[in-house]
């Protein structure tokens, strides 16, 4: 229940993307040192889960939040329920931590030197994305530190392990990872407004309002999907990456619904659940596109990417038409 451990999907996709990519592109692929990635990554998420939550309530966030929907929201409420002491919470994020840096070092070892630069940024963003003396989310940065690190720096970090190089296109590919993931917490924040405003946690949900960050949603979740076809148009990413636009409906409709009810917490729950399984099927066709390219599967790559925009093509004519009869009733 600390843990989060559901959450640790937003680790997987983006250690599993870096790692095809570096098959794909340099026939490069370790078995042991993908799975210490993975192992490493998810200590390093958890340790920060963990954190947060000691954090949140040492500043009385999670006492005062009611408008909370678990377990989009809120934090794990373990302390709040008495069912750990908070130096039991934050004794276990630094045990997170250690384990999360002990992985890098002995990774450092076997696959370049560079990677401890990745290990730090990762731990001093998540330690300190509430806790003081940077208190990252105070800052109005939370948002982007969060793209950031599960998104280009874990797909980045991955790839580096497997070739002992740095390169661009991995940090391109992972663009969409990047905004859907600052998508799910940037949508999880609606709920926690008035509490995360008490306290001085100034997130960009309460620095703009509820009202006005919701635009900032749809462009996070629009962002990810337009980020994906100027990948593939510029010829960075490979044709196969297009079946990543597959959950486009997903994401209109969850747009919609944000517009609708972003100040109402309990009825914004479908939002924040379908943000998650955009942000998890969208990665995973990333790398499925990579590894497509990969084998050469024409033909399915093809018929993949036909079907892609034949259904997101008359799913946006289907919601046009809806929306001009809403429109043409209104004025009658």
């Amino acid at each position: 229940m600390e843990l989060r451990a559901p959450f640790l999907t937003a680790t997987l996709v983006s250690i599993v993307l870096g790692t095809v990519i570096a098959w794909a592109r340099n026939d490069a692929f370790n078995p042991a040192y993908f799975l210490l990635a993975l192992i490493g990554g998810a200590f390093a998420h958890l340790g920060t889960n963990v954190a947060n939550d000691y954090y949140d309530h040492k500043s009385g966030n999670d006492e005062i939040n009611k408008e909370f929907v678990r377990p989009f929201s809120g934090g794990s409420r373990t302390i709040q329920l008495g069912l750990l002491k908070p130096h039991e919470v934050l004794l276990g994020s630094l045990l997170l931590f250690g384990a999360a840096a002990s992985i890098g070092l002995y990774l450092t070892i076997v696959s370049g030197p560079l990677l401890p630069v990745f290990v730090a940024v990762g731990l001093v963003s998540g330690f300190f994305y509430t806790a003081p003396p940077f208190n990252w989310v105070s800052r109005g940065v939370g948002e982007f530190l969060v793209g950031a690190n599960f998104g280009a720096l874990m797909t980045l970090g991955a790839y580096y392990v497997q070739t002992g190089t740095l390169a661009v296109e991995p940090v391109l590919a992972s663009v969409p990872v990047s905004l859907l993931i600052a998508g799910v917490l940037y949508i999880n924040e609606f709920p926690d407004c008035a509490a995360d405003k008490a306290v001085g946690k100034k997130t960009l949900v309460v620095r703009l309002g509820r009202d006005k960050a919701v635009y900032g949603y749809a462009l996070m979740v629009f962002g990810a999907y337009a980020s994906v076809l100027l990948a593939v148009l510029a010829r960075v990413a490979p044709s196969y990456v297009l079946l990543a636009l597959v959950p486009l409906p997903l994401a209109l409709e969850s747009v919609r619904h944000a517009l609708k009810f972003h100040s109402k917490s309990s009825s914004l729950v479908p939002s924040n659940a379908m943000t998650i399984v955009l942000h998890l099927t969208t990665s995973l066709l990333i790398s499925l596109g990579y590894l497509m390219s990969r084998f050469e599967i024409v033909s399915l790559g093809y018929f993949a990417t036909l079907f892609a925009v034949v259904v997101c093509v008359l799913f946006i004519g289907r919601s046009f038409m809806q929306s001009r009869k809403a429109r043409v009733l209104m004025r009658a």
